[in-house]
């Protein structure tokens, strides 16, 4: 009885055995059929989709999965809770790092506010432009790929070596045919092979150089990001806990010391410009030392980016990877990296951004030194507010004024520094003709003479967005003149496309028949906009996002 019963439990381990086999190889092929569905698809859209529509789905998906995100978290404020219309435009706002606002900020929790910090992070330029790098140098084929591939493919009976798959344009080896040895001595044939050994070697080299530069810069880019928002967090949280005016602001408004450094250090490097306070930076226009830390900030996230990324690699070089500095230095254009100009661009670069600068600060000081906006300030103060102010016009969109109580002289400066691309130069490139045509960072990529001629310039699809802004706030145009004049509509049209965040905002004292209702809030103009109007804004922000898609258009147009 005991024998059948070990017989039987013996036999049923077995069976269980062979079934957890099977069902582990199932398993294993289940897995493997996954993994490499997974990565085909990768491959195929890292090879094949345009970069475009990449981020033409990227930044509506980041924002619709934050609008989730948001409207699940509870606000801090429990008798208003914002309107699915105005969160949506809010994460919007933040991942294309427009700053736009239809909700006072102080609405948020700690929560919402860290949420938004996380999609103005992953929505910043540099953050993308990083991950686009990454995704570029899977392009490439390894060293040891390549190199195997080749050795694979030379031959010296007649074949001719095929060059591998080159994503910055083909590399084809001239064919070589050895002779044979009947016809020709044995060191001629000796030297063909070693011909092609060298052609072979030097490919190989080429090819392992750029795909360990590529790396590289990759590397670089990642840990100036690290540095920038660790270095910032720290000092801006430094200065708050050893400045009582600024502590006691974040205590009034029960915002949390970590949370206000985190938002405030990513936000400005992202050249978003949102700040956790409902009155941006105006609280803090009597803290010279809190915008001397941002200020830097500022230029590094945006404007002098490839100054200081040219330069940080030409530091690095001097203690290590220096084939790979080099490599990077000499063939910027090569590389294919949007933010990694030519040594002549990104030299004249930094007298440029200066230049804009000093210009909107003279006329500030100039047109605005006893204005409103900076009173109550002494004149260090209003050096340093400012400076800040000239800083921030150029894509950041912090202030520490209300600029709708600016001269109109300055306003319409403030426009044209928002229109103006970040890389704008103030002398002429040699080259640059042709750098019209290299999209996303080097790949040239001509359009079919249709869709080129139907692509209009950057100033039509303003005015498109202007014009059609004036039609659907007709009315308030009509019985509210002073609030939604052309200009002030000019203002945030062009704020919201060139993603900088500046706003007339609404003032209840401008109102040609006084009304008891109404309430001046700290949020931007567009927050008294219709929905029809918010909506078109939300498509100009997108607009403005991927505008470097469209730098070269409308040149079918001939202005005679």
């Amino acid at each position: 009885m005991k024998l059948k019963m070990m017989i039987s439990a013996s036999f049923v381990g077995k069976r269980l055995h062979r079934l957890c086999t099977c069902l582990s190889f199932k398993l294993e092929c289940l897995g493997r059929s996954i993994w490499f569905l997974v990565s085909s698809f990768y491959r195929l859209v890292v090879l094949r989709v345009n970069p475009f529509w990449i981020q033409l789905c990227y930044f509506p998906c980041l924002s619709f999965q934050g609008f989730l995100v948001l409207k699940a978290l509870k606000p801090r404020t429990h008798s208003f809770r914002p309107r699915n219309l105005d969160l949506f435009f809010t994460s919007v706002s933040a991942a294309t790092v427009s700053s736009m606002s239809t909700v006072e900020m102080e609405v948020f929790s700690n929560n919402q506010l860290l949420i938004l910090t996380l999609l103005m992070f992953v929505g910043g330029e540099v953050f993308t432009s990083m991950v686009e790098l990454h995704l570029r140098r899977s392009k490439l084929e390894k060293p040891w790929i390549a190199e195997n591939k080749i050795d694979s493919v030379t031959s010296i009976n007649g074949s001719a070596p095929l060059s591998p798959g080159k994503p910055f344009g083909q590399v084809e080896l001239r064919v070589v045919t050895v002779p044979s040895t009947d016809k020709y001595s044995k060191l001629e044939t000796e030297q063909v092979q070693r011909q092609i050994e060298g052609q072979t070697e030097s490919l190989s080299t080429s090819e392992s150089l750029k795909y360990r530069s590529i790396k590289f810069l990759g590397f670089v880019v990642m840990g100036y990001l690290v540095v920038v928002h660790v270095v910032g967090v720290a000092l801006v949280s430094a200065y708050i806990a050893l400045v009582s005016s600024a502590r006691d602001v974040l205590k009034q408004k029960g915002l949390k010391l970590f949370t206000f450094s985190l938002f405030t250090t990513v936000s400005t490097f992202a050249s978003c410009g949102f700040v956790p306070t409902n009155e941006n930076m105006i609280v803090f226009s009597s803290n010279s030392g809190l915008l001397l830390i941002i200020i830097p900030q500022v230029l590094l996230g945006n404007a002098l980016f490839p100054s200081c990324l040219r330069f940080s690699i030409w530091t690095l070089g001097k203690f290590f990877n220096k084939a790979e500095s080099n490599y990077l230095l000499m063939n910027a254009r090569e590389i294919g990296f949007l933010h990694l100009l030519p040594s002549l661009h990104s030299t004249l670069l930094v007298p440029t951004v200066l230049g804009f600068i000093l210009v909107q600060f003279t006329l500030l000081c100039s047109m605005d030194w006893n204005s409103e906006g900076l009173n109550g300030l002494n004149s260090y103060q209003k050096i340093i507010g400012a400076l800040f102010q000239s800083v921030n016009s150029r894509h950041t969109g912090e202030t520490i004024v209300d600029i709708s109580i600016l001269s109109p002289a300055i306003l319409v400066l403030f426009v044209v520094m928002m229109y103006l691309p970040t890389y704008t130069s103030f002398l002429p490139i040699k080259g640059d003709e042709q750098s019209s045509e290299i999209c996303n960072g080097g790949r040239k990529r001509r359009r079919g003479k249709i869709v080129e001629n139907l692509i209009f310039s950057q100033l039509s699809y303003l005015t498109i967005f202007i014009i059609l802004i004036c039609i659907t706030e007709r009315k308030k145009m009509k019985d509210d003149p002073l609030n939604f004049t052309v200009l002030n509509i000019v203002i945030e049209v062009i704020s919201a496309y060139g993603n900088v965040g500046f706003t007339a905002g609404y003032s209840c004292e401008r109102l040609m028949k006084p009304d008891s209702s109404c309430q001046s809030k700290w949020f931007g103009f567009s927050g008294k906009w219709s929905d029809e109007g918010k909506i078109i804004l939300i498509f100009a922000m997108f607009f403005g996002r991927l505008k470097k898609f469209n730098m070269d258009g409308g040149r079918a147009w001939k202005l005679l």
